[in-house]
């Protein structure tokens, strides 16, 4: 099995024991990314769109080190704090990615790290 490890300084670092992406094959799986700003590693400032767009923003960035788009992911795990908030969370997508749109499932959670209120993982398949 040939694995490859993705890391990209346009995106956040670990904040833990993990890879931003691991390539097996043509697929990527990506770790979760959360609103972190990739230069000072805090939540962005902002509502919750702004949160969202600053994790597409990571995952957009760990997808092109992988050479890869946001149009090569095949499925999405979003994760929030208040499932409520989920109409904000369809408009910010759809900033990022069109018809056809990868599979997804979102899911309300009690908390996140560093207090985001949302977070994104994704699986990619390289053409």
């Amino acid at each position: 099995m040939s694995l490859q490890i993705i890391h990209t300084e346009k995106a956040p670092a670990a904040i833990g024991p993990y890879s931003q992406a691991v390539c097996v094959g043509n697929t990527v799986y990506f770790s979760g990314q959360i609103p972190l700003d990739p230069a000072t590693g805090t939540i962005v400032a902002g509502d919750l769109a702004a949160q969202v767009r600053r994790a597409f923003d990571n995952l957009k960035a760990v997808a092109e080190a992988a050479n890869g788009s946001l149009a090569n992911i095949v499925r999405l795990g979003l994760y929030l704090t208040d499932l409520e908030q989920f109409a904000v969370v369809n408009a910010v997508m759809q900033e990022y990615f069109q018809a056809p749109f990868p599979a997804r499932s979102t899911i309300e959670v009690s908390g996140l790290p560093k207090g985001a209120d949302f977070e994104v993982d994704a699986v990619m398949v390289l053409d």
